[in-house]
């Protein structure tokens, strides 16, 4: 008897411990992921729909929470299991957004600022192989803005350059990792190719298309908000430098399906008319305003927007065009949530559970990035990726992200700027 009464003890005292263990490793967890800024609407404390152990209190008591008004702001302690500190957070409080949810695709047609360096390709010239591109330090994915103090936007502008320079040293500015550079390199003539045909060794590009989905209309503004992420390029992987943009009405014409290793892709027809301008390719979604005679043909059914504590795992909804009808609501389910600002658009970990959507595309495929994801009627956020394993799952983003882009730009009038 006293021998198991030892044993019982000991256990008691490695579950103690594992308990302890855990606990610290959750609240260390919570001090680095959780946000320093909270949104929440008139009349609505900090609470955390899917973290039931933290509770959130103003120093000063929960009338001032009770009493706030937009535009006020104050200090809320959060704690775990109600005893245990662990951040102080900065609530700000604002006025209940409600939105226009689109699920329409369109076609995004982007030009950089500058030429995007997409490919490298040795040069055979009588000392050898060269690559002056390579040699000056510019690597794939790198913007080149001017060439001797010229303007380059097209694959023309490049090529007219070097033609005019006759082999002597050219001046590059360029980006490269968002920093300003710049380089010197002199062009070579290839050995056996055309006469007095001089080259840097590079491929660029100077613009870029595809489809996506429109999440949201903000109408105060007239601003939309789409994507989710921002337009890389294809062979790179790198975000474009946006000069110009537009989008345009597309008709989905069908889909490959996706399947573990290969996500597939909505295929569509664009329409040559111009519907919206493209202001902003940020890193969580592209933003513009829309041309008023195609406004209706993105809009939708509205919807409030959700704080991004508000949102929890669980069933939910995607709103997304897989033909050419109007979109519609297939079930997924939430997995996970992150609040970590590390990865803005990967927010959220979703998983599709419609058979339908399953059975037709195998689940998320290219083009459904910006398809609203709805919860309990509230807009909670947008799909960004597709995770290539397992093609029923992929990530999405909280909307309150792409609201705060969306609001920036009418503050700042960006999109008015670029549509005029």
């Amino acid at each position: 008897m006293k021998r198991i009464t030892i044993k019982l003890a000991k256990w008691s005292l490695f579950l103690l411990l594992g308990a302890a263990v855990g606990a610290a490793a959750l609240w260390y967890h919570l001090t680095v992921s959780l946000p320093d800024t909270f949104l929440v609407t008139e009349g609505s404390r900090l609470t955390f729909a899917d973290l039931p152990f933290l509770s959130a209190k103003a120093p000063q008591g929960d009338a001032v929470a009770a009493s706030a008004q937009r535009g006020d702001s104050y200090n809320a302690e959060i704690k775990l299991l109600g005893f245990l500190p662990v951040k102080t957070a900065r609530v700000q409080v604002v006025q209940n957004k409600v939105v226009e949810v689109s699920g329409q695709p369109f076609g995004i047609k982007m030009f950089s600022d500058g030429v995007m360096v997409v490919g490298f390709s040795d040069i055979y010239t009588q000392g050898g192989y060269a690559n002056p591109a390579k040699s000056a330090g510019l690597a794939l994915g790198d913007t080149v803005h001017t060439m001797n103090g010229v303007a380059v936007r097209t694959n023309e502008d490049v090529k007219k350059v070097v033609e005019e320079s006759g082999g002597a040293p050219i001046t590059l500015e360029y980006t490269h990792q968002n920093k300003r550079y710049t380089a010197a390199l002199t062009p070579v003539l290839q050995e056996g190719g055309e006469a007095n045909a001089f080259r840097l060794g590079m491929w660029v590009r100077d613009s870029s298309a595809g489809i996506g989905t429109l999440t949201f209309i903000d109408r105060a503004s007239g601003i939309f908000a789409g994507l989710g992420h921002s337009i890389t390029d294809a062979d790179t992987g790198e975000s474009i430098q946006l000069l110009t943009g537009e989008i345009v009405p597309v008709t989905i014409t069908g889909y490959t399906q996706s399947v573990k290793g290969s996500p597939g892709q909505l295929t569509g027809q664009f329409s040559p008319e111009t519907a919206g301008v493209v202001a902003r390719n940020d890193a969580n979604g592209v933003y513009g305003q829309l041309n008023g005679l195609f406004s209706g043909a993105f809009s939708g059914e509205q919807a409030e927007l959700c704080p991004m504590q508000e949102v929890k795992t669980g069933p939910a909804q995607i709103l997304t065009t897989i033909d050419g009808k109007r979109p519609q609501l297939y079930n997924i389910e939430i997995e996970k949530l992150t609040y970590t600002a590390e990865d803005p658009n990967k927010n959220m970990l979703i998983r599709v559970t419609d058979q339908r959507l399953l059975s037709s595309t195998g689940g998320i495929v290219q083009g459904m990035s910006g398809s609203p994801i709805l919860q309990n009627g509230r807009l909670v956020g947008a799909v960004t990726h597709v995770l290539v394993g397992q093609p029923q799952k992929g990530f999405g983003i909280f909307a309150e992200n792409m609201m705060e882009t969306v609001e920036t730009l009418a503050e700042e009038k960006i999109v008015l700027q670029k549509s005029a």
